[in-house]
Parts: C-alpha cells; structure tokens; sequence
C-alpha cells in the first residue's frame, strides 16, 4: 500500500516529552518508558476495583480539573502508590481518610505516600485532584490527547484519543494494560448547549445553577484505561434494539444535529456488523453497557462500548478500499474495523502493549469475515489477500516488552493475514469458527499475553504452531516455496524461515487439490505429466520462487 495512504498499520509518529503514540518506532527506551511500561513495584502491589473520574471540561480554555477516586484492594502491604498523569497536567493534591498525602513527581509517574497503614485484604480508596491544559491532539487518534475543534455551526466538538500514548494524557489513573478497573463512575461538567457522551449507561444530567450539565455515565463492565472517553458537542441522538445472542441489546447513535438523517441512512452497517460478529466470535461482551456508535472530529477508535466515528460517512477508508479488490466498498471501514475491538482490545485485552497484535491482527481480520458473512467465503479471502499490498515487513509484530513499545504496524495486515493461513492449516471452517468464539469465552473481560493466546490456537486447532509464530510475529521474513520440476518430479522446500517451520500448503497439480509438506530439506513428488500445471493456492501467506 501506498505511503500516502492514512491506515494505523502504516503512520509512525513520535512525540515530544515522555508520551508515545500509536506505532511509533522507539527503539531507545529511558526510565520513563520503564515506569510507564512495566509492573512497577508501587502498582505491583494493589489491584485496582474502581474509578469514579469527576471532572469539569471547559472547551473555551481547553481545560480540565477535577478528581478521579480510586478504589482498590491490598495485595501486599506497602506504602507507596504509583499514579501516572502528563504533563502539563498536574496532580494538586491527594486524599485518603481526609489527609493530604505527600505526592513526589518523576515524569509522568506520581508517587504518593500512603499514611494508613495498607493490610492485605483491605479495600482503600484515595482521591486524586488534578487540574491543567491536557496536550492537545495533533493528528488523532495516531499523536492523540484531546481534539478541541469546531463543528460546521461553530460549536465546541471535543473528543479524547489516547491509544499507546496513554490514558494519563487527559486524567489520572494506573496507566498500565494489565490492571483493568471492575466498573467506573464518568462525571464530566459541560456547558449547558453541549452534551457529553461517555462509556457506558448515563445515569443522569444534574442541571447547575452556573449554566453548566453533569453528565453521569456509568460502566458496569471491565474497562482499559485508553478504552475511556469523552465526546463533547451539540449531538442528537437516535436509537434501536437488535436482538442478540444475550436478548435485547441498546444500540445508540450520537451524532452531529446536522448529520441525524444521513446518519440513520448510513448507521444500518452498525447491526450489521453485530449480526456478523456475534455469529463469528459470541455474543457482544458488553450487554449490560450497551453498545453506542459516537460522531467525533477524528478518524475513530474502539471505546469500549462508545466506538468513535469520523469516517465522513463514506464506505471504506474515508472512500477507499484498503484491499483493492472492491470488496472494501461495500461497508463502512471504520464501523466494522473499531466496532470488531470490542470483542478483540476491549474484551480480550493485551496485558503488555507489546502484544498489540492481539487487538489488531484479530480486529483486521473480522473485516474480512464481516465480508464472508455477507458476500461468501471466496469474497472474503479476495480482501484479506489484497490487504497485503500494505504490508511492509520492516520490524517484527511483537514489540519490546516493559516499556510501552508497540510491534510493527503489520500487525494488522500481515496479522490478518497469518490468521487467515491458520484457517487454511486447520481447514475445517465450523472448527475455525469455534475457536474464536471459545477464545472470547475463555478470555471474556480478561487481560491476556501472547503465549496464552498462542497455546490457546495450538490446542483447540491440534496443531503444532510453535514455529509458526515464531515465523509470522517475530521475524520478518516471510517464506518463500522454492520449487523445480524436473521430468515427472515435483521437488520442493522451504526457504526464507525460522528453524523447524514445516508449515503444509494447498497446490494444484494440473488443476487438481492436493496437501505438501515443505521443510527446509528437498522434497520430491512424482507428476503424472513432464509439463504438470502447479498452482499455489494464494489463501497462504507465503512468496513462490520457481528455480
């Protein structure tokens, strides 16, 4: 794919200070990648319950203030508590059982003193005051923070993105992927003409004297830090009830006053996909939170439960087809795409941010099994197979782990395209299609590592996948079916691989189906023919070389 062409998979930016964006290509790591990154001994030793965030959002001077309660369970004893929070944010003060603590600054890690002595078992909670001006977005959601822009009648329209840049950038809180928080209480004050729309059920408006609104929304279900919004702006709002696996599911549609009617036209790919995806991974993860779709002044992204979407109601990729085979034009790139996060980022979560791949190979995938769904399994291989021209091979698909460092932006495509291999391996597609729907029940609402999903796949296919992996997530070769014929001798191997990779193939012999098993040594078949057709089945993601 072409450089030019806006895809996660492909922008790397980098930012200033401490923070980190999505795919950026750090390879130099300081202290402060190492406390963001790591399971530091000051989060090690509290598991996180719940948040309630109450902050106040002032558009005009695009500022935050506030406090976030955090409420946790002692897991060991000690006295210092890790809370991150960027600058030019700050922390003000801290509370717990009505005493200030002492609060020290390194970076964007906060340590806080705890005076009360911490006893295994004890639930805690500690209020944490915070006021300034967050970083504002720069190309969100890829160098994100908060986008303060304008809609087309000049009001406010604000919106928080954070993936890989962190949580932190906009409110205080364990800004690490392995401790979800149970359930979370967002309160954000507005002026009285705008509406904010977070994760989800809203609880109530409280109407203040002082010409603002207090939204309340509250989320019944495990939540990532960067899965956390807020969306500001003068919306309307429409709704349905899609009868799901799990009954009656809430589907709402937050968008701007203006675009109500082209949004209820165009909005019908949002069922759509539910049906799809319930079909192909179970039931939407988030019955109790309900499921809304949220006009943004940016591309996207996959709040839990409150997808973002700024696809300019075009089909594809801002009306493009990533693949090129036409099958990309007929959906909405963006509500399938994030909308596919709730079962793979939000539902199955990556404990380290160096398995990524976890969220997006699976997510970029479904685009394809959405077109399976719909337009039949040969349309669907035809768009996993184009997106291949966007792959680049340049860094492996597993980051760096503790330190906050994202693999290779092929983690999409080329991750989709190792999972669709898989489907080929364990062809038999009832099978396939029970192996992700066990893996969202066997994960449901957990933070997972790559090892747990890779003995997942291998177990539940009864394949041996170990080289395998190691082939598609920690090299960047691909591998290359080197082949001759010679008379009526078929001879073949594999080049281009890590030791041990004896992935079998599909080819067709003068039209006819038939299994290989390529290793790195010759093998030899007999043809029936000297001039025998051979045809490599393309559903493999692997390069043939004729010698």
């Amino acid at each position: 794919m072409k450089k030019t062409i806006l895809l996660f998979a492909f922008l790397s930016l980098s930012l200033n200070g401490f923070g980190q964006g999505l795919l950026s290509k750090k390879t130099n790591f300081s202290q402060q990648d190492t406390l963001r990154g790591s399971i530091t001994p000051e989060r090690a030793w509290w598991d996180l319950n719940y948040y309630h965030l109450d902050i106040a959002v002032n558009p005009d001077k695009k500022y935050i203030s506030g406090k976030n309660t955090v409420q946790y369970k002692v897991l060991q004893p000690h006295h210092i508590m890790q809370i991150d929070l960027q600058p030019p944010l700050k922390i003000t003060k801290v509370i717990q059982n009505d005493k200030t603590l002492p609060v020290k600054q390194d970076g964007n890690a906060w340590f806080i003193s705890l005076n009360k002595k911490q006893n295994k078992g004890d639930i805690q909670s500690i209020d944490v005051y915070y006021e300034g001006y967050p970083k504002e977005a720069v190309n969100a959601p890829w160098d994100g923070g908060i986008s303060w822009k304008k809609d087309s009648n000049d009001n406010h329209f604000v919106a928080s993105s954070c993936q890989g840049l962190g949580a932190s950038v906009w409110w205080p809180n364990k800004d690490h992927m392995y401790d979800e928080v149970d359930s979370m209480l967002i309160s954000v004050n507005v002026p009285k003409e705008l509406m904010n729309i977070s994760n989800g059920r809203l609880r109530g408006v409280d109407s203040l004297p002082d010409n603002t609104n207090t939204y309340h929304w509250f989320v019944n279900n495990p939540i990532n830090n960067y899965g956390v919004n807020i969306n500001i702006g003068k919306y309307a709002q429409f709704s349905e009830v899609y009868k799901g696996e799990n009954g009656d599911l809430d589907m709402s549609y937050y968008v701007l006053d203006y675009n109500l009617e082209k949004a209820k036209e165009h909005f019908t790919d949002a069922p759509k996909m539910m049906e799809a995806f319930e079909y192909w991974f179970g039931p939407y993860p988030f019955y109790k939170d309900g499921f809304k779709l949220v006009e943004v002044p940016y591309l996207g992204m996959e709040h839990q439960s409150s997808v973002t979407y700024g696809n300019q109601y075009k089909k594809g990729y801002l009306g493009r087809d990533l693949s090129g085979s036409g099958w990309g034009l007929k959906f909405d790139f963006i509500i399938i795409h994030e909308s596919g996060h709730e079962w793979f980022a939000n539902n199955i979560t990556n404990k380290d941010i160096a398995d990524m791949w976890i969220h997006e190979s699976f997510t970029a995938y479904s685009e394809s099994l959405f077109v399976d769904y719909y337009y039949g399994k040969q349309a669907g291989a035809d768009y996993v197979v184009g997106t291949r021209r966007g792959v680049q091979n340049d860094r492996p698909i597993i980051g760096t782990y503790n330190v906050n460092n994202e693999g290779s932006g092929d983690m999409y495509y080329k991750g989709a395209n190792m999972l669709h291999t898989l489907r080929q391996l364990i062809n038999d597609d009832v099978k396939w299609r029970n192996i992700l729907r066990d893996m969202n029940a066997e994960f449901y609402h957990q933070t997972v590592t790559t090892e747990q999903i890779e003995n997942f796949l291998a177990e539940k296919s009864g394949l041996e996948l170990h080289a395998f992996f190691n082939q598609y997530l920690r090299d960047t070769r691909i591998p290359v079916l080197e082949y001759t014929t010679n008379g009526r001798k078929l001879n073949y191997k594999w080049s281009n691989t890590v030791d041990d990779f004896t992935m079998p193939i599909q080819i067709a012999i003068d039209g006819k189906k038939q299994w290989i098993t390529p290793t790195s040594t010759i093998n030899t078949i007999k043809l029936k023919s000297k001039n025998a057709s051979i045809k490599v089945s393309n559903d493999f993601y692997i390069d043939v070389k004729k010698l």
